[in-house]
């Protein structure tokens, strides 16, 4: 018997567990029993931009609901793939359940491809299946580091390779909404490694300020009520927040300071979008941050394995930099799976915890 979260797709914070029976397995075909994921931000922007994205449509669901995609281990319960054995462990892209079936190709000793033929339209990037065995990126003593922050600390390295190759745009201030996000640490992790010449401002909610300015991946901390103080200097911002109220007030405040304006995620939910909040926004375009096409780019750029190789020295810079920032809060089963999705949508969870479930 397999049991997943089913989320109504127009109102996030229905939630029931579906249950049904496992059906035999197809030729070359996976059975992976789930074993943990985190529930972060992220996997509210899988739900929020699940349609635009075409997120729904890695783990179908039926009717009016979907499954929000999470990233987590999982082992192999049952292999009709010769090369895939059972007990071996990975890490990749899982539904909010207890199991998926994949059809791994493309296979070698450090992973595989999911070639299910309803994953083919969407970004090969969240096919991708790591094989513990003999995966770089893998260490066993930081394996819910890897769940709780992978994911976003990679989102945050593309945006700053994509800033670093246009120059920063020529600005001197890198702006980041929802500064606590763990999309946005990672982000600050990486510009303060290589590109320490940009000054980097953390905006937050005023009970957030502490936490963010304790973390010290920040040359300044605001709270959004203070957003009228930013430096008249130039800048480029990255929203990971979706407030469209803040985000014009950004917009307005710097005015012909701002030289990009980054949109990425959707962390408030109820004030998402960039038409509101003000009418027409001031100032440059805001582009949406699309982080699997940015990823086919740096591989293009430094090939696979120089890319692989960025991300690893970043990746552990991060982690001396977060050790002891964030506290593991851990759950089983998937009613605290489904309980802890909604309050992150709600935005009631607490930054300084990270969120592990065991289905």
């Amino acid at each position: 018997m397999a049991s997943t979260v089913w989320v109504k797709k127009t109102s996030l914070t229905e939630t029931h567990i579906h249950e049904e029976t496992l059906p035999p397995l197809g030729d070359g075909e996976v059975r992976l029993r789930i074993e943990s994921f985190s529930v972060t931000a992220n996997n509210i922007t899988y739900a929020v931009m699940g349609d635009m994205f075409g997120y729904w449509n890695f783990f179908p669901a039926e009717g009016d609901f979907g499954v929000v995609p999470m990233w987590g281990h999982a082992i192999v319960e049952e292999s009709h793939a010769p090369e895939i054995s059972v007990g071996e462990r990975i890490y990749g892209y899982l539904p909010m359940g207890t199991h998926i079936d994949v059809l791994p190709g493309k296979i070698s000793s450090g992973g595989f491809t999911d070639m299910a033929a309803h994953r083919q339209p969407m970004s090969p990037i969240y096919n991708q299946y790591a094989r513990l065995n003999a995966d770089p990126e893998h260490d066993p003593a930081k394996e819910d580091e890897r769940m709780l922050f992978g994911p976003l600390f990679k989102t945050g390295f593309l945006i700053e390779s994509m800033f670093r190759r246009e120059g920063w745009f020529g600005a001197k201030n890198l702006i980041m909404t929802s500064a606590s996000s763990k999309t946005a640490m990672g982000l600050a992790s990486v510009a303060k490694d290589l590109s320490p010449d940009v000054k980097l401002i953390g905006l937050t909610s005023k009970s957030n300020v502490a936490f963010v300015e304790e973390s010290g991946l920040y040359d300044e901390t605001l709270a959004y009520d203070d957003v009228a103080n930013l430096d008249q200097a130039s800048s480029v911002s990255v929203d990971f927040a979706g407030n469209s109220a803040l985000l014009h007030q950004i917009h307005s405040v710097l005015g012909a300071h701002l030289k990009y304006s980054c949109l990425v995620g959707a962390t408030h939910v109820d004030a998402r979008g960039i038409s509101g909040g003000g009418g027409e926004i001031s100032g440059p375009k805001p582009i949406l941050f699309f982080a699997p096409d940015h990823a086919v780019a740096s591989i293009q750029e430094l090939g696979p394995k120089g890319f692989g190789e960025a991300v690893a020295k970043s990746w552990k810079s991060f982690l001396t930099a977060v050790d002891g920032v964030v506290a593991f809060d851990k759950s089983n089963g998937l009613d605290s799976a489904a309980h802890s999705f909604v309050e992150t949508l709600e935005g009631r969870t607490d930054p300084q915890k990270g969120i592990i479930i065991h289905p």
